[in-house]
């Protein structure tokens, strides 16, 4: 399959090229890390005023583009390791708000997202849950006008710059969403940064008592909802994973030409040739993946969706740890020095793997899916 970027898309991503070369270079990249959870407001401003919060939100409400936009985003996002909530809030949280929303609550958030004044982030994961979307335990009581939630959400990506929570909870057993505050009565927000420098949470939920107008849509399942949001996640982060790589591999071919042993560059030995050899072929099928996946985001047959989706994870997470790895052992004990670049993409990628499901979690859902798909060729022979 050939794929093109159109004119459009082209000067979107160069945009935005040029903006990370300016504001995000690693030097500022550092100082960024260093302050509080990593955000710095100013920049995710700017990000509004030029656009990019706008990118695929659905057009009534001043959205452009759409997943593949978004994957072009991402992958700069990744190439220069920024550290804004960008994939909680546009990729995993407005696609939610988007779907399962009131008309009211679409106007509100999504028009804030744009502008830059809302980040969000998605509060589902909880204590063995090990990446099941069903597993909740938090429960969501109705109480005449208003619902009390109670339990913990852990690991909630980007959850220390959030400024609204989306909130998973069961009522009756079904999975409903909630619109939390971390200033809420009951809600304690435990804030820390993750190996890769991200913000992350845990939020404990006490008797948190809110308005109905705080369920997110008019309540029902939403599980379904819940796992497109998770699979257009996935696919931006093998976006994020793909660019992180590319630009893993060209620091390693640059310090392949300026170190030395021996009186020559390191990049003359055959052996760390073939090595990179290597490194840039992962990168190369990881992107074929990555494409794969955000081009079945579009697609309404769910298994094929998932399984694509799954699949693309499962590489781009092999590919991802085999170009970390490369990339730190061609630096030698320099690679995991804090003043180069490739420590921090190493660190990155190996959370990639990590976010939203494994490489052994989705190999699972893959295998699965190929066993029920034998499974039903055997019955209707």
């Amino acid at each position: 399959m050939q794929f093109e970027i159109d004119a459009e898309q082209s000067s979107l991503q160069e945009s935005l090229q040029r903006f990370f070369a300016q504001e995000y270079d690693f030097e500022k990249r550092r100082a960024h890390l260093a302050s509080a959870h990593g955000h710095v407001p100013r920049i995710w401003r700017q990000l509004a005023e030029q656009g990019f919060l706008s990118i695929g939100l659905p057009e009534a409400h001043g959205g452009i583009g759409g997943q593949t936009e978004l994957m072009l985003v991402m992958e700069e996002i990744g190439r220069s390791l920024v550290l804004e909530p960008y994939l909680s809030t546009l990729a995993l949280c407005a696609p939610l708000v988007a779907e399962r929303g009131s008309q009211g609550q679409q106007a509100d958030l999504l028009a804030k997202i744009a502008a830059g004044s809302l980040k969000l982030a998605l509060a589902h994961t909880e204590t063995d849950a090990r990446y099941s979307l069903d597993f909740v335990q938090t429960s969501a009581r109705r109480s005449g006008n208003t619902w009390v939630l109670n339990g913990t959400k852990t690991t909630v990506l980007d959850g220390g710059t959030a400024d609204l929570f989306i909130v998973s909870a069961r009522d009756s057993g079904n999975l409903s969403l909630f619109l939390v505050s971390p200033d809420d009565a009951g809600v304690e927000c435990i804030r820390y940064r993750t190996q890769d420098g991200r913000s992350a949470a845990d939020l404990q939920l006490r008797d948190v008592s809110l308005t109905t107008g705080k369920l997110l849509g008019d309540g029902g399942d939403a599980l379904p909802a819940l796992e497109r949001a998770i699979e257009r996640a996935v696919a931006a982060l093998c976006a994020e994973a793909v660019g992180a790589m590319d630009a893993a591999n060209l620091a390693t071919i640059e310090y392949s030409k300026s170190r030395k042993q021996f009186g020559q560059p390191i990049g003359r030995f055959q052996a760390l040739q073939h090595r990179m050899a290597d490194m840039f072929v992962y990168a190369t099928q990881a992107r074929s993946m990555s494409l794969l996946a955000n081009g079945r985001c579009a697609s309404n047959d769910a298994r094929l969706r998932r399984h694509d989706i799954a699949a693309a994870k499962a590489y781009v997470a092999k590919a991802a740890r085999f170009v970390g790895q490369q990339s730190v052992q061609v630096h030698g004990g320099m690679g995991m020095a804090d003043e180069l670049a490739v420590s921090h993409y190493f660190k990155r990628l190996t959370m990639i793997n990590a976010s939203l499901g494994d490489c052994a979690h989705h190999l699972a859902t893959v295998s699965e899916a190929i066993l029920a798909d034998a499974r039903s060729a055997e019955a209707s022979a």
